[in-house]
Order: C-alpha cells, then sequence, then structure tokens
C-alpha cells in the first residue's frame, strides 16, 4: 500500500501503530471483497480488488490523517481444500465445455446432412419432373407428326382418286382387295351392306377370282347381305 501523511499531527497522535492497524484493516476488507466475488474472479481481477480497496482504506484512514494513494495485491494463497476444489471446478467446466461443443458439432453436422439429404431429393424430383416433360413433349410431337402425316397421307389419296376419276368397276376392285386385308384368313364368309349388291352385280366375275382357300382348307365367301336383312 502507497500512503502520504496529510497531516502529521494527527498521524502521530490518532492511531499508535498505524503500519499495524492499516494492514489489519486492509485485511479485514480484503475478506470481504474476496467474499463477495466468486473464486474464479478473485483470482483474475485483481485490478478491480485494488481500487475497491483503495477507496475502502483512503476513506478509513483520512481521520488518520493519511491518504492512501494506490494498493497493489502480490499474492492471493487460497487455503488447500479451496485449491482442491478450484481445480475440480476448473476441470468440471472444461468438460463441460467440451460435451457442449461436441454436441454442437453433431447437431451441426445432423443439420448439414439433413440439409444435404433435402437439395439431393429436390434435385432429383425435379430431374425427373423434366424428364417426364420432355419423354411427355417428344410423344405429343410425334402423335402430331404421325396424325399430319395421315391426314396429308389421306388428302393426297383423295386428291388422286378425284383427280384420275375412277370407274364404278375400278372402285368395286379396289373395295374387294380392302376386304381381303381386313378378313386376312380368319373369317370364311363377309357380310357386306344391302346397298352394294348393285356394285357387285356389275363385277361378279371379279369377286369369284378373288375367293381363295384359307388355312384351313376351307373358301372364304364373300356374299352380299340380304336385302331384307
Amino acid at each position: 500500500m502507497y500512503h502520504e501523511a496529510t497531516d502529521a499531527k494527527r498521524l502521530m497522535y490518532s492511531v499508535a501503530n498505524f503500519e499495524l492497524a492499516v494492514t489489519k484493516l486492509a485485511q479485514t476488507n480484503l475478506r470481504n471483497l474476496i467474499g463477495d466475488l466468486a473464486l474464479d474472479d478473485a483470482l483474475t481481477s485483481s485490478a478491480k480488488i485494488n481500487t475497491h480497496l483503495r477507496d475502502i482504506l483512503d476513506d478509513s484512514t483520512d481521520k488518520w490523517g493519511v491518504r492512501v494513494v494506490r494498493v497493489e495485491i502480490q499474492r492471493i494463497d487460497p487455503p488447500p481444500d479451496v485449491v482442491q476444489s478450484m481445480h475440480h471446478q476448473m476441470q468440471a467446466e472444461r468438460t463441460r465445455r467440451a460435451v457442449v461443443t461436441e454436441a454442437l458439432g453433431v447437431r451441426e453436422a445432423a443439420i448439414t446432412r439433413a440439409e444435404g439429404d433435402k437439395q439431393a431429393a429436390i434435385l432429383e424430383a425435379q430431374g425427373q419432373s423434366e424428364a417426364i416433360q420432355r419423354l411427355a413433349d417428344a410423344e405429343k410431337y410425334r402423335q402430331t407428326a404421325v396424325a399430319e402425316g395421315e391426314a396429308s397421307a389421306t388428302r393426297a389419296v383423295f386428291s388422286a382418286v378425284h383427280d384420275g376419276n375412277p370407274t364404278p368397276d375400278l372402285l368395286a376392285l379396289k373395295y374387294l382387295e380392302a376386304l381381303r386385308v381386313v378378313a386376312n384368313g380368319q373369317a370364311t364368309k363377309i357380310f357386306l351392306p344391302t346397298e352394294m349388291s348393285g356394285l357387285f352385280g356389275a363385277v361378279g366375275g371379279l369377286a369369284e377370282m378373288l375367293r381363295e382357300p384359307s388355312s384351313d382348307g376351307e373358301k372364304r365367301d364373300t356374299e352380299p347381305a340380304e336385302s331384307g336383312g
């Protein structure tokens, strides 16, 4: 403790032994200050303790004609059992921090993995959706192209037939050829609408020529339906 006398008369007559008195006063107030602090804070807050102790001593020694200028605590020696308790406390605190840090690491890793799985699932779903959409577009394009091709072919055939001005005999022949393709050996008789009887009358000979044996040896009959049926 660094101090200076402000009133020599009071210093000599107000206290018999100033050094002993101020030492006891410092020890008493130091115990109070240490008791108000946590043990770790008491060992690491020397500047704070020095300032508080200086204020207390300066106020108490003012009536003795002394001004306390500065207080410096050189060393704090707790009892052995307190030191052992401090070691246990510090070890427990370190263990707690290690457990907390490990738990936070596991938590962050789990969150990161979950986010990764989520993004992978989203990307996979988007890829499948795009693939399905492209397949649907391709199928739509194919069906449109086929429909347009069939429509164009139908128009071309119709135009060719119309421009060629075919005779009824030719139409009847083409009709019979189409019936052969439709039957394809699956039936022995084909029933035709009654309005075709006149057409067959014109090409009766051609109809007989188109009768061929089927796979089972029977002949396929192409007969017009009765007008009453």
